[in-house]
């Protein structure tokens, strides 16, 4: 299969290529720069350069395809909801060059979504938030090209997708401010629980979806259901030589900035569904076990 990714070149995406390749696909990489035209390029997958606002381009590259991964998103948290319309735009493009062809198409959104929409229970496949949601009108928006001729499906990724290749996620974001703070912190108890996945398997499960997801499937990227966030702030603190205290929301929003503000949420989700689906079998190390293998902390080369 000739496979389109969109942010070909990131954390995730990175990995997603070599798992293509490994299993018999070719990959044709959106790259915006000169550097990340290189990395595509040297991963051994063809480069298409443009941007999310090139929608003539995203439209060309996708029906040019056999399937298309949507990766990427404008991690601008000073405009959230640029990013936001912005991911839209893309989505509708890509959709719309698709339609009627068949062809699987496989974006992605958050699992943080169903803290929202959700609250105080495990989120399933069968959650759907409303367009207000962040990220969740470009998820509806994917799953309703289903109604149009496309294999649709969506990746709802944990916050945290973690391995050797995050280096701007919400992990690194922690660390970082835990490393000029002094101390690392969570919210009150610190009982509010955060899903997990290692990259490696959130890129197979990227995989699995593009062969074989039904149309109109969510998808659980979470090999944990939840990890207390007191947990991952303490294994930080030890990493790092620092305390770990427990600060209010307030405090948090102040320190942490965007991620501040949820820092808090509890949001435990389960990958029951997904699993059954695509006989998809994490492997990989789990969120406290990569953290204390210390590649987090290592000095930057």
């Amino acid at each position: 299969m000739r496979v389109f990714v969109t942010g070909a070149s990131g954390h995730i995406g990175s990995v997603l290529v070599r798992e293509l390749l490994d299993n018999g696909h070719q990959v044709v990489g959106l790259a915006r720069s000169d550097e990340s035209a290189a990395a595509v390029s040297k991963a051994g997958a063809e480069v298409q350069r443009g941007s999310l606002d090139d929608l003539d381009v995203l439209s060309a590259a996708a029906a040019a395809a056999d399937g298309v991964i949507h990766l990427a998103f404008i991690h601008d948290f000073a405009d959230y909801a640029a990013s936001i319309a912005a991911d839209l735009r893309a989505v509708d493009a890509i959709g719309t060059a698709l339609a009627g062809s068949g062809k699987p198409f496989v974006s992605t959104s958050g699992t943080m979504m169903l803290a929202f929409s959700a609250p105080g229970k495990l989120g399933s496949e069968d959650d759907v938030a409303d367009d207000s949601g962040p990220r969740a009108a470009s998820e509806n928006a994917t799953i309703a090209l289903a109604q149009r001729g496309v294999r649709s499906s969506i990746v709802r990724l944990s916050p945290t997708v973690h391995g050797s290749t995050d280096f701007h996620g919400f992990v690194p974001t922690l660390i970082d401010a835990a490393r000029k703070t002094g101390r690392s912190v969570y919210v009150g108890d610190g009982a509010n629980r955060w899903p997990a996945v290692h990259t490696i398997d959130a890129a197979r499960l990227y995989r699995l979806a593009i062969e074989s997801a039904p149309a109109g499937s969510r998808l659980h990227g979470a090999a944990e259901e939840g990890v207390p966030f007191r947990d991952i702030a303490t294994v930080i603190g030890e990493q790092l030589g620092v305390p770990t205290v427990g600060i209010t929301a307030e405090e948090a929003a102040e320190q942490l900035g965007f991620i501040g503000a949820i820092t808090s949420l509890d949001n435990p989700t389960s990958s029951a569904r997904t699993r059954e689906l695509l006989g998809w079998r994490p492997e990989h190390p789990e969120l406290l076990a990569d953290l204390k293998a210390g590649h987090y902390f290592a000095p930057a080369t």
